[in-house]
This record gives C-alpha cells, structure tokens and sequence, in this order.
C-alpha cells in the first residue's frame, strides 16, 4: 500500500501519471482522491502526486495534535523528495493551499512554481470568524447530523448554479457527504486551528517562488480579496481570477475550468520542469 513512512507518520499518498512531477495538496476535510478529475486531466503528461494530510483519510499521525500549516507542509517536503524529482509544481486548495505557500516559503529548493487556490496569507474578517466559530462549536461538543452537514457544508463550497440546479447538486451531494457528512470533532477542530493560526505575511514578502493564486468570483469560504493580497505581497506573485466558480468548483462542477487555468500556468515552466 501506498505509504511513506516520516518520523512521526505514515503517509498516505497516490501517484499516477509520468512526466514532470505535480503535487495536488488537499484542502481540510479532504483527501488525495478528491483530486481525481485533476490528476485524470493531467495523468498524460504529467506525474501527479498527492496525499491525505493529518487529520483525515488514511494517513496515520503518530503524533496527537496540534499541529501546524508547517508541520503538513514537512510532510509534504519529505514527499517530494522521496516520490518526486524536485523541482515540482504544488498545487493546494484551502488548507492545502496554505501548505502550498508554507512549502514555498520554507523549502523553496523543491518549488518550481505555486499554485494556491482559494487562498489566505493570513485569514481575516468573515474567513477567520467562521473558522473560530466552527472550531468552537466543536470544541463545545456539537455535532452537526450527517444531512445538516452536507447542506451547510455544501452551500459554502459550490456557487448558486449548482444549488439551484437540482440535476448538478443529486450529483455533487454523495461527493460532499463523503467529505462532510461524518466528520470526527478532534481533527476536523485540529486541521482548522491549523489555519486559523496561519500567517505568512511577512515571510512571503522575500519568497521568490513563483505564485500562481487561483481565485473564485463566488467563493464564500475565502473570498477572492484574500488570495489578491496573497499575489500583491509575494515577489513574484500573479492573480488569476474564475468567474462563476466557488470554492470546490473543480470537484465535480466545472473542473474543465479550473484545469484550463492550471494548465497554462504548469505550462509555461514546463521546459524548466522535464
């Protein structure tokens, strides 16, 4: 099975494809194999990589928490230089996107490029609010039932065509409850403290690792706002605006969009990455 074994894990990961090499970083609550119409889009010319993070999935923390953005992001480090041949395109969503800065920031030997989508360097304003709001509600012992989770969850996470088309949303509802529908309080408490502590401003002001943010037009979880400041303070920072599109749009919505945009990002390093 596909582990790698770090000093205080094992980690989950998948990996198919040949070519240069992209690692596709989770968000939180999610898993490697919520990649899969990314790494299928790209399996022909590219080697993708990707894994659960702690705190969900297969992977296995030795470790209880807390942990850090910087802790998943060594996991993520030791990854690519075990499975990959660095340098690598990283690619993360939401709190895999803020892993994606971390491993830009403090292991940039390995980071051809970033891809951050739906992105904070530090979250503020609504973003953090709920965040805390959540983790608190948690920590207080509430549970939301599986069907509340899926329409609260899944209301965040997809823009107003899909809730208000009822072919698209029977079709993404199994998909959110596999994320969301269940979640085990502790982890779900430990990856979003993770983020609510995250804060690069300042580090990312001197990381000159190309970053790519991806921002969505209808992203309620991290506005777009967030992730142009994300591109404002880094060096050699880009903003690359989807209309239309929300948060998890490129699961199951309209991931032709968002693997469009990530394709003529990956390609204009690709010379530099084979």
């Amino acid at each position: 099975m596909p582990f790698l074994d770090l000093d205080d894990a094992r980690l989950w990961y998948i990996q198919e494809g040949s070519g240069p090499d992209i690692v596709w970083i989770p968000g939180g609550d999610n898993v490697a194999e919520d990649w899969a119409d990314q790494i299928a889009a790209f399996s022909k010319d590219y080697r993708s990589t990707a894994f659960d993070p702690r705190g969900a999935g297969r992977t296995e923390s030795r470790r209880p928490p807390p942990w850090s953005i910087a802790d998943m992001a060594r996991d993520c480090a030791e990854l690519i230089r075990s499975r990959c041949k660095p340098p690598v395109v990283v690619a993360g969503l939401s709190m895999g996107s803020l892993v994606a800065l971390q491993v830009a920031i403090d292991h940039p030997e390995l980071v051809r490029c970033a891809i951050p989508l739906g992105t904070t360097a530090k979250a503020t304003g609504f973003c953090r609010d709920w965040m805390i709001a959540e983790v608190e509600f948690r920590k207080a012992g509430g549970r939301l039932p599986p069907e509340f989770a899926i329409h609260h969850y899944g209301a965040f996470m997809y823009p107003s065509e899909v809730l208000g088309n009822d072919e698209l949303w029977s079709r993404l509802k199994p998909f959110i409850a596999r994320s969301y529908g269940e979640r085990e309080g502790d982890y779900l408490v430990a990856q979003w403290q993770a983020c609510i502590d995250f804060d690069v401003e300042g580090p990312l002001q001197s990381c000159q690792v190309p970053i790519h943010v991806i921002g969505f037009s209808q992203d309620m979880q991290t506005p777009p706002a967030l992730g142009r400041r994300v591109a404002e303070l880094a060096p050699r920072g880009a903003f690359h605006l989807l209309q239309g599109l929300a948060h998890l749009s490129l699961a199951g919505h309209r991931p032709e969009v968002v693997n469009g945009e990530i394709r003529r990002i990956v390609e204009q390093y690709h010379q530099e990455l084979v």
